[in-house]
C-alpha cells in the first residue's frame, strides 16, 4: 500500500507521490480494497466509511494507521480527477501537476474529517482540494507577480465588463467600471494596469495588430523588429577598441593633446596655455596625431 506523509511532516509538492509499500499488511477487521484506485464510486463511499471509523481507533504512525489513511488516500483519487477537470482549460498547468496539487487537499481533508459530525466525507473534501488547486493558480499563473488584493480586482473587473457590456450594448468606460463597483476611477485604472500581468507575451511573437494600417506597417515583425534602429554608438565603440593598440605607439604628447583635446573639450589654445607651447604648434601635432591614426585604421580595413 503507498505511503503518504501529511503535509504536516513533509513538503507538499511532494505529498500527492505515491510508492507502493505492501510491508503494512492488511488491518485485521477491513476487507481487501484490492486496487484502490480502481474501486468503484459507490463502494468507495463504503469503503471510505469503514476506512475512516477504523482510522479513528489507530494510533497515529503505526503500519496499521499509514495502511488506513493511504488506502484512503488512493480510493479517492478518483474526487481529485473530478474536481481538477473543471480547471483543465484554464491556464497553461498541465492536468497532472493540477491533479497533484489537488491531492494535497485531498491529504489535508482525511487528516481533518471527523467522521462523528455525519458529514459525507465528498462534501466535506471537495473544497479543500478545489481550494488547493485555486491556491496554486492564483500563485503560479501570473506572469508577474502583483498583490493579492489587485488580483481580487481583476476578476471583479472582468465579470462588470461582462455584465455592462450586455447592459449597455457597448464596451463600458472606465467611469461606468468605478460607478458599478463602488470604486473610484484611480483604483480601476490600477486594477486595469495590474490585469496586463496575468499573462506576458513574447516580444518575438509576430504582430497581428487588427487595426489594417498598423497590420500592414507591421508586415508580420516581431516588436523589436519594428522599433530597432541601427546604434551609431556600437560603431564608435568597435572603433575606440581599434584604436588602442595604436594609442600604445604614441608619445606622451601626443596622448596628452589627445586627452585634453577629446577628453576634457578644451580649446586648443588652452592646451597650449596648459603645455606651454602656442596654439599652431598643438593644432600642427593633433593633425599630425590624427593622421597617424587614420592611416593605421584604413589599413586595417
Amino acid at each position: 500500500m503507498p505511503e503518504i506523509t501529511s503535509r504536516r511532516h513533509r513538503d507538499p509538492v511532494r505529498t500527492h507521490r505515491v510508492h507502493a509499500d505492501r510491508s503494512a499488511g492488511v488491518v485485521p477487521g477491513l476487507p481487501e480494497p484490492g486496487r484502490a484506485t480502481q474501486v468503484s464510486t459507490g463502494d468507495a463511499r463504503e469503503l471510505t466509511v469503514l476506512f475512516f471509523d477504523r482510522l479513528g481507533e489507530l494510533e497515529e504512525g503505526t503500519r496499521e494507521y499509514q495502511y488506513v489513511r493511504n488506502t484512503l488516500v488512493e480510493m479517492n483519487l478518483s474526487l481529485v480527477r473530478f474536481v481538477a477537470n473543471r480547471f483543465r482549460n484554464r491556464g497553461g498547468g498541465e492536468m497532472e501537476d493540477i491533479v497533484q496539487v489537488g491531492t494535497v487537499g485531498l491529504i489535508k481533508a482525511i487528516d481533518r474529517f471527523d467522521l462523528s459530525r455525519e458529514v459525507a466525507f465528498t462534501s466535506f473534501a471537495i473544497p479543500y482540494v478545489q481550494g488547493e488547486i485555486m491556491r496554486y493558480f492564483r500563485d503560479t499563473s501570473w506572469a508577474v507577480h502583483v498583490p493579492r488584493r489587485l488580483q481580487e480586482l481583476r476578476v471583479e473587473l472582468a465579470r462588470a465588463r461582462e455584465h455592462l457590456v450586455a447592459a449597455l450594448d457597448r464596451e463600458p468606460t472606465v467611469r461606468d467600471l468605478a460607478e458599478h463597483l463602488g470604486l473610484t476611477e484611480a483604483e480601476v485604472d490600477e486594477g486595469i494596469v495590474a490585469a496586463a500581468g496575468y499573462r506576458a507575451g513574447s516580444l518575438d511573437t509576430p504582430n497581428t495588430d487588427s487595426d489594417a494600417e498598423h497590420a500592414a506597417l507591421a508586415d508580420g515583425r516581431s516588436h523589436p523588429e519594428q522599433i530597432g534602429v541601427d546604434d551609431p554608438g556600437m560603431q564608435l565603440m568597435e572603433d575606440i577598441r581599434a584604436l588602442v593598440p595604436h594609442m600604445a605607439e604614441l608619445d606622451d604628447r601626443e596622448r596628452t593633446i589627445l586627452e585634453l583635446r577629446f577628453g576634457q573639450e578644451l580649446t586648443q589654445a588652452r592646451i597650449g596655455a596648459e603645455l606651454g607651447i602656442s596654439q599652431m604648434h598643438v593644432s600642427r601635432i593633433l593633425t599630425r596625431t590624427l593622421t597617424k591614426l587614420r592611416t593605421h585604421l584604413l589599413a586595417e580595413d
